[in-house]
């Protein structure tokens, strides 16, 4: 395998691991246990003396090469792959803290991942301190002695906000704490978290890495000595581990990846300036646009845009409702990432549980959608915006 190869053939062939057979598709190794040659075979490989595998909750093949074809495409040492996206979350934060620790995190995330920082994390006596993470002079000043890790999403869900991932990166360093980011939106094709200081990278495969709303999974990715001696026995002994059918899955997801984030990016732009140009459309924010409040570290940190769009109707929640109940190309759904273009109303659905207060500090108004852009053709999800928008009163 060559790391010299550029991100479309990685997708393709990363991390392949072919049986005696010389299948052309990656096998799928459904089994929990592997049989040993002889009771010596089994006590070698259990003190780690021989290599292979000892039970699919540890590692299997198949999600041996889901999470090195993850390696290469990432820029990471090692990967484990997890039952879901949040399972990823949890155990990248949790795993290295203790009672006492403190995190600071980012205030704009994924509904559950704030449960995590703020409500989960504190039961086990570890604090969490959330701020504005666009202005980096917050991750400094809520610097405590105790810091250990600091956590963000960028872009985030749902406001497509963006986080300076070096200049937080950087102030970790100089305290020794770790960066965990979530890079769902940006996708690992238009951002490098760890290239650019970030300790850990994780995900929800469910998203584009799957891309075809078949089935949950996440990855957790970094260093091998961080893999090894903090995240492995957590992850031994917790089990969150990903099944080995939805890794082979994954991996097939994998393949198409490039081109359809391609598509996807391309329609977010387009639909993305259409809806600026709407009189019943009060704000669109796309890491794509020139006018995004924070364009010039999208031009440090990303390559690309995003499949994804936010956008702010004028009429609030009979707005945002009507506009959705009308469109016909696009669907409602919670999920993002998928072949199929998605929309949600975040203060109804994945920001619920925050009160009003915590959803105005997101950016979230009662008229805010989220979009994930799919495959299908360009004009015709414009159409259908155009034919949507004509049922909603500016």
């Amino acid at each position: 395998m060559s790391n010299n190869w550029r991100p479309a053939t990685k997708l393709v062939h990363g991390g392949s691991l072919r049986s005696q057979f010389g299948e052309t598709s990656e096998a799928l190794y459904l089994t929990q246990g592997f049989v040993y040659e002889n009771s010596e075979a089994a006590e070698a490989r259990f003190k780690g003396e021989t290599d292979g595998f000892i039970y699919a909750r540890y590692a299997s093949p198949t999600n041996d090469m889901f999470e090195k074809r993850m390696c290469m495409l990432e820029g990471a040492e090692e990967a484990r792959a997890t039952a879901s996206g949040m399972a990823a979350v949890t155990a990248a934060i949790m795993c290295q803290l203790k009672a006492g620790d403190h995190i600071v995190a980012a205030r704009a995330l994924f509904g559950s991942c704030r449960w995590v920082v703020e409500t989960l994390a504190p039961k086990y006596g570890i604090e969490c301190t959330l701020i504005d993470g666009r202005d980096l002079a917050n991750w400094e000043g809520a610097i405590r002695p105790n810091t250990r890790l600091f956590f963000l999403e960028s872009p985030t869900n749902p406001t497509l906000e963006v986080v300076d991932i070096a200049g937080v990166a950087k102030l970790a360093n100089q305290i020794g704490a770790k960066v965990v980011v979530d890079n769902v939106f940006a996708t690992p094709l238009f951002q490098k978290p760890l290239e650019l200081g970030a300790h850990i990278v994780v995900y929800s495969a469910t998203k584009h890495i799957d891309g075809q709303g078949r089935c949950l999974g996440g990855v957790v990715l970094s260093d091998k000595k961080w893999i090894e001696e903090e995240f492995q026995e957590y992850y031994r002994h917790t089990g969150p581990a990903l099944s080995p059918f939805n890794a082979w899955t994954m991996m097939k997801g994998l393949e198409t990846l490039a081109l359809r984030v391609k598509q996807q990016t391309a329609s977010a732009g387009r639909i993305a300036d259409f809806l600026a140009e709407q009189k019943q459309v009060a704000k669109v924010i796309y890491p794509g646009r020139k006018d995004h409040p924070q364009a010039d570290i999208i031009a440090r940190q990303m390559t690309g845009g995003s499949t994804m769009v936010a956008f702010e109707l004028k009429g609030g929640k009979e707005a945002a409702f009507a506009l959705q109940n009308a469109l016909s190309v696009v669907k409602i759904s919670n999920n993002l990432g998928d072949a199929k273009s998605l929309i949600t109303h975040p203060g109804t659905t994945t920001h619920k549980n925050l009160n009003d207060e915590a959803r105005a500090e997101m950016g979230i108004a009662a008229g805010t959608l989220r979009l994930s852009c799919g495959i299908e053709d360009t004009d015709d999800l414009i159409e259908d915006f155009a034919q949507a928008l004509s049922k909603v009163q500016a």
